[in-house]
């Protein structure tokens, strides 16, 4: 992964996140949902509205379908549970870059509704 992507910042909390997001311009921004000041899901609203065109890629222990919902409304590209970053975070990154939707498969009913 280090030489196909260039980490160019992190983070600790969603405050953080949306500044640095509009400073830095990524490609894509890989968050959590639980991230103190402001949650990922907040940061990535406040990152659409302003206008970012960074791709946002949820990496997460929330396995819920609304929590899925929600992220996918925020504007997210892709949705992985912590539990499969070995598999799908580099897939779901690219698949961003790409411009395609990427949610794991290893969700439960995650391809309902």
């Amino acid at each position: 992964m280090e030489s196909e992507f260039e980490v160019i910042g992190k983070v600790c909390d969603g405050q953080a996140l949306f500044e640095q997001a509009m400073r830095l311009k990524p490609d894509v921004i890989v968050t959590d949902i639980s991230m103190p000041i402001l949650n990922g899901i907040e940061a990535a609203d406040r990152l659409k509205e302003s206008g970012c065109n960074s791709r946002i890629v949820f990496l997460t222990v929330h396995s819920d379908t609304e929590f899925v919902r929600r992220c996918l409304s925020a504007g997210a590209f892709g949705y992985v549970p912590k539990s499969r970053i070995a598999n799908e975070l580099v897939p779901a990154i690219r698949a961003a870059l790409e411009g395609n939707i990427f949610v794991s498969q290893h969700l439960p009913h995650a391809n309902e509704g």
